[in-house]
């Protein structure tokens, strides 16, 4: 059933707003999937805070184009595409390696990912899966923060304990 033109100009406008409010897009070529596991996927994508949506070529390309900075993507925008709109550059990809692992399938299969104004081609499913979140990320550095802090204060605990020790035993030296 062909869209009305206000239907059209919805489905743009919110394209729009989800290229806005992410900063990490996956396009998909998820033909061949069953409704069933359609819906899997979709499930999957859901759980780790993916928005996973299938589209019109022509209607992502004109949000794309409202929006600006995807030109490296329209060459990517044909035969059937889903779009994964993500705050997390690795979620999709893990969703994405994780399905294919557990179903024994080729599909979904990634075009293209655009992370934070990098291209990503398909081959990179591997190294977009590896990469850490930014709360993993914040949680290493602030891991090597305090370790430094950590050290100096077991260094200090560790001569308190000697010297008290020392004390106790010349205390019971005299005694």
């Amino acid at each position: 059933m062909a869209l009305t033109k206000e239907q059209k100009n919805q489905a743009v406008d919110e394209l729009s707003a989800m290229l806005d409010s992410s900063p990490i897009v996956y396009l998909t070529n998820f033909s061949g999937l069953s409704v069933a596991q359609a819906t899997d996927l979709r499930n999957r994508f859901r759980d780790m805070g993916v928005q996973y949506r299938v589209v019109k070529n022509t209607l992502l390309k004109i949000a794309m184009e409202r929006k600006g900075g995807f030109e490296d993507l329209y060459e990517h925008l044909s035969g059937p595409v889903a779009v994964a709109f993500s705050e997390d550059p690795s979620a999709p990809a893990r969703v994405i390696k994780k399905y294919l692992s557990d179903e024994k399938s080729e599909r979904p299969e990634l075009k293209v990912a655009f992370v934070e104004g990098a291209i990503y081609q398909a081959d990179a499913l591997e190294t977009l899966a590896a990469l850490k979140s930014k709360d993993e990320l914040i949680a290493d550095i602030i891991g090597l923060l305090m370790a430094p802090m950590t050290n100096i204060i077991g260094s200090l605990q560790s001569a308190g304990s000697n010297l008290v020790g020392s004390i106790r035993a010349i205390a019971e030296k005299q005694e």
